[in-house]
């Protein structure tokens, strides 16, 4: 996103734009999740689902968005740990018995230049903003899928994003593995771990837009999309250490968007049409990636990355890429 792009937040869709619809949006208690989710209640959605790792905190979120949208039977907290494969699935079975589902919202991440591992021996960073997201996300597009059907209007799957792609070294696409070398304990690799969990992002995002193969008629069943919301000020990002995080605080305090603005671009992706399947959203337009993602590395390394996700997801999920298929 551009510095003058800063200062012009995207604007919101009209008042009913969500009326009847089923919304999940994952780390909705806080930042651009919670607006996000206030967003959905206000625009009429009949029920906000919130995936949040803590319950005590969504609770609050559900709590304050019904207190300043005056609508308390709307939101709903479920448990979900984005780090954790039994806490996606267990929220993977509840999503199975809603009537509908309209939309996800997969805004939950985390940034960090710490390393550590989750219990499954992934590192933390593309444990949640990566493997976890698309192990969600994949298990949705079913989901979605059969309630566009019902309900003759497509769903949507937001993927959240970030122009810091743009800025990702990304060696480890030097490696042989990818994945293995993201759970590397190396300083360099952590320094530009966010930038390259975000490029992944867009990555898979394209990648899955291509597998979601539209119908005859033109329609797309479920219009996936990743979105860029801007620099925000949010806490994401606190548990960045050093120069980093004194660099980051000290922009992001200039020219950084409010969480509230910042997420308006969430809920614009959620009406968006099949003109933004596979695409890369900005200010609620579709924009160009990097130059390196759309080039010729680029395309190869994105397939690259798709065939090690989906070995890496079959492996907890036997048979997950089969439900990709329409």
């Amino acid at each position: 996103m551009s510095f003058g792009a800063q200062f012009k937040p995207p604007s919101l869709p009209p008042n009913d734009s969500f009326t009847s619809q089923t919304v999940i949006v994952t780390g909705g208690n806080r930042g651009l999740g919670l607006e996000a989710a206030r967003h959905f209640v206000q625009l009429g959605a009949a029920k906000v689902i919130l995936g949040c790792r803590s319950l005590p905190s969504g609770q609050a979120a559900a709590a304050d968005i019904a207190s300043s949208s005056g609508r308390d039977d709307v939101c709903e907290v479920w448990e979900l740990d984005l780090a954790d494969f039994s806490s996606i699935h267990r929220f993977v079975e509840r999503v199975s018995g809603l009537e509908r589902l309209d939309v996800a919202v997969a805004n939950a991440g985390v940034a960090t230049t710490r390393f550590s591992k989750t219990a499954a021996g992934l590192e933390t960073t593309v444990a949640v903003n990566v493997v976890g997201t698309f192990l969600l996300a994949f298990n949705l597009v079913p989901v979605l899928r059969r309630s566009a059907r019902q309900n003759n209007m497509p769903g949507h799957l937001v993927i959240v994003s970030s122009g810091v792609h743009k800025w990702a070294k990304f060696n480890e696409r030097l490696q042989a593995s990818i994945f293995e070398s993201l759970n590397k304990d190396d300083e360099g690799y952590m320094a530009d771990r966010y930038n390259v969990s975000k490029l992944l992002d867009l990555l898979i995002v394209r990648s899955l837009a291509a597998r979601l193969v539209p119908a005859p008629d033109g329609d797309v069943p479920v219009i996936v999309n990743a979105v860029d919301p801007g620099l925000c000020k949010t806490d994401l990002g606190r548990e960045v250490k050093g120069m980093q995080k004194i660099i980051f605080s000290l922009v992001k305090a200039v020219i950084g968007r409010t969480a509230e603005e910042g997420s308006r671009i969430l809920v614009y992706a959620a009406t968006a049409g099949k003109e933004t399947h596979g695409q890369y959203l900005v200010n609620n337009a579709v924009a160009m990636p990097s130059d390196w993602v759309v080039g010729e590395e680029g395309t190869k390394t994105q397939e690259r990355v798709w065939n090690e996700l989906l070995q890496l997801l079959e492996g907890v999920q036997p048979g997950l890429a089969g439900s990709l298929v329409p």
